[in-house]
């Protein structure tokens, strides 16, 4: 135990623990597909982390390791966008169309949830940007007066839940099309919806990927107005 928290006290720990329940996740994913590799490698680290009594501080040396090349991944999707031109030149406006409605609806459920459990104004202005990314949800909730740490953690689990659960049902909606399912996964569960769909179809996720960017876009320009109102 003490070489372990010697070694956790390293920068590549934290990386290394990352890696290592992910590759774990995926195994587990092979075998039961029902386990979403992401969720079940969060679980993974909570879980090592609380039994070890190792601080959140020390992961996260080497877990700002991972998170550096968030970046670089999102990037990564331009290659999906370029595969999907096509497809995307002939349904950019329904693309559009759709997630300008899906921006504004994920914003007005999210008010009308915090409203509904008496949730507090600083918890409203927190979870509004949820179905951005994380780093553009972060910004936004800090300029309304939110609580930025915990726009991430909102974010976070938007996706999670988005990519577990909205490819099924929007095959009990018998929704087939590509674009269709790309456009409400990209819209309601940015990256890590669409990288779910990476692995089902490259078409799926190019508009995933695309619809993604435009969300960030859409709820931040109809979050400027809630700056002053609010």
């Amino acid at each position: 135990m003490d070489e372990l928290r010697a070694f956790a006290g390293e920068p590549m720990f934290g990386a290394a623990l990352t890696v290592g329940a992910y590759a774990l996740a995926l195994r587990l994913h092979r075998r039961w597909r029902r386990l979403h590799p992401l969720f079940v490698a969060t679980g993974l680290m909570i879980a090592f982390l609380l039994l070890t009594h190792i601080p959140y501080e020390q992961y996260r040396q080497g877990g700002d390791i991972i998170t550096f090349f968030l970046g670089p991944t999102t990037v990564a999707l331009a290659v999906l966008l370029y595969k999907a031109v096509l497809t995307m030149r002939r349904h950019l406006r329904a693309v559009a169309v759709g997630v300008v409605c899906g921006s504004a609806a994920g914003l007005a459920s999210s008010a009308l949830v915090v409203w509904l459990l008496g949730g507090s104004r600083e918890l409203l202005l927190t979870m509004l940007p949820k179905s951005s990314t994380s780093a553009i949800a972060i910004e936004i909730a800090g300029g309304l007066g939110g609580n930025p740490q915990l726009a991430g953690v909102f974010t976070v689990l938007t996706g999670l839940i988005g990519s577990m659960f909205g490819p099924a049902m929007l095959k009990l909606l018998r929704l087939r099309s590509d674009t269709a399912i790309g456009a409400a996964v990209g819209t309601a569960a940015h990256g890590i919806g669409t990288g779910r769909l990476v692995r089902e179809s490259e078409t799926q996720a190019g508009i995933s990927g695309l619809a993604m960017s435009l969300t960030g876009v859409v709820v931040s320009m109809l979050t400027v107005p809630l700056n002053g109102w609010m």
